[in-house]
This record gives C-alpha cells, sequence and structure tokens, in this order.
C-alpha cells in the first residue's frame, strides 16, 4: 500500500469512523450501570476486563470483517488475527477500564491502522462526552458537541511552564519513577488518572507532556498517530520509536520532549 493513495485514505478513515461509532454502541449502554462486574486478567494486581470491553471488540471486529477483510487485526482482548494486505488495525476498546468502572469519563476506545513503518492513522474517542480526537493521512480534527475543529499542540518550551500528566502515580518500577519525579519536579503542574485521554489534551493543546511506562501496543499507537498529525512528537524514554509500547514520552514540540528526555535520563 501506499500512504499517499487518496482513495485508500478516504476509506481507511470511514472505516475507523464504523469502528468507533460501532464500539460507542456496544460500550455506552454498560457505561455507569448498576452491577457492573469486572474479571481480573492478573493473578498478581488489578488488571480488569469487562463485558463492554469484549464487547465493543468483537463489534469492531465484526465492522473488518465486512470492510477491511484482507488487513490484519491486533486487539487488546482477542489478539491478532493475520492479515494479507500489509495493513493492522490496532484496537484497545476500552483504554482505562478502571476509570470505566469507577463512572469517571476519562476512558476512551483506540483504535489505529498501521503498517510496517509504525501508525498512519488514529483515533482517541470517548463516547460519552461525544468526543473524537481524530489524527493522520492528512487530518488532525477534534469533533464534539461543539462541532469540529482543527488539533494543534501548544508551543510551551520551558518545563517550568509545563503541564504533565500521568495515569498511575507509581508510573513504573522505581528506577522510572525517579525518572519521572525529576520532570514532575520541574514542571509548573502534574495530573494524574487520565488514561488515554490526556494523550487527547495534547493533541487539543492542552497539555505538553505525558509520560507513561509499561504500556502496550494498543495503549500508543492511536496516540502517536493524533499527536503527531497535530504536530507532537511521541518517542520512548530514549527518544527511540515506540509503535510497541514500553516507556512513553508524548510531548507538544520538539523542545519540550528534550527537556523531559533529559530529566528522564539524569539517573543514567
Amino acid at each position: 500500500m501506499t500512504r499517499t493513495d487518496p482513495d485508500l485514505a478516504q476509506d481507511l478513515r470511514a472505516t475507523a469512523d464504523a469502528l468507533a461509532d460501532a464500539a460507542s454502541s456496544a460500550i455506552l449502554p454498560h457505561f455507569r450501570m448498576v452491577g457492573l462486574t469486572a474479571d481480573n486478567k492478573k493473578t498478581d494486581g488489578f488488571d480488569p476486563v469487562t463485558v463492554a470491553d469484549r464487547a465493543a471488540e468483537k463489534a469492531m471486529r465484526a465492522v473488518l470483517a465486512q470492510r477491511r477483510p484482507d488487513d490484519a487485526i491486533l486487539g487488546e482482548e482477542f489478539g491478532v488475527t493475520e492479515g494479507r494486505s500489509g495493513l493492522t488495525w490496532v484496537l484497545d476498546p476500552i483504554d482505562g477500564t478502571r476509570g470505566f468502572l469507577a463512572g469517571t469519563p476519562t476512558w476512551g476506545v483506540l483504535i489505529a491502522v498501521s503498517d510496517a513503518q509504525g501508525p498512519i492513522l488514529g483515533v482517541i474517542d470517548q463516547p460519552y462526552t461525544g468526543e473524537r480526537f481524530t489524527g493522520g493521512l492528512g487530518l488532525a480534527e477534534w469533533s464534539g458537541p461543539m462541532g469540529r475543529r482543527a488539533l494543534g499542540v501548544r508551543g510551551t518550551t520551558s518545563l517550568s511552564d509545563a503541564i504533565l500528566f500521568t495515569t498511575f502515580p507509581e508510573v513504573g518500577t522505581p528506577a522510572e519513577k525517579a525518572g519521572f519525579d525529576r520532570v514532575s519536579a520541574a514542571a509548573m503542574l502534574t495530573r494524574y488518572g487520565m488514561d488515554c485521554y490526556a494523550y487527547a489534551l495534547v493533541a487539543a493543546g492542552q497539555v505538553d507532556l505525558v509520560i507513561e511506562a509499561g504500556l502496550n501496543a494498543y495503549d500508543i499507537q492511536a496516540p502517536i498517530a493524533v499527536i503527531e498529525a497535530a504536530g507532537g512528537i511521541v518517542t520512548d524514554w530514549q527518544g527511540r520509536p515506540v509503535h510497541d509500547g514500553g516507556q512513553v514520552l508524548a510531548a507538544a514540540n520538539r523542545a519540550i520532549h528534550a527537556a523531559a528526555l533529559d530529566l528522564l535520563n539524569a539517573g543514567s
């Protein structure tokens, strides 16, 4: 395939929207439902999965089977389906299941399509608030209750003016947390617990940095596409591509990225 094929780009964008719509319809009947329970995917710790996670991924896979049967799929709940087109859909039906269980509106549906070089299109969708952040293949757009507008990152260059997010206060290993703490101490403001919505806010020009560790490909490929389309940068903590997950540094621009990268690695 070619990333410059306009017909393919249009079809992929339309398919991504269809996937988000299908996931939304599967998820919303369960959100804030009294008695909603979760299975724990970990024997030590807590990694929840709900009926809504599974229903949403099944709904998206059904759309792909009809619209793009030759594409591969990597989904959080049902693993890999091989393809032959050279494209892979990377799906996280609910990124932030802990928040979903708690009734907070900061979880989201993550949809990316990738080729051999990485993600070419991404969607961060929040069905409850009606917000959709789309980036890639010539598009960088927010749509929601107030219409549509272009996405664009902040121009902050000093960490002392930066807004920093991460999902878990412990971040990762003790060494990883120490790196995060160095950046946090230099930042103007640090907030926690936003899951994929924090990455959407980078693309929307509200947040300067998201720093996390221990992510999977389905956690980060959609945010990569959306943030990069908006003018930002997403790498690992050494400045390398992070398509497969791991340590993630998402930044509004290269200046703030470089400043954070220096502090993350200051203890090495």
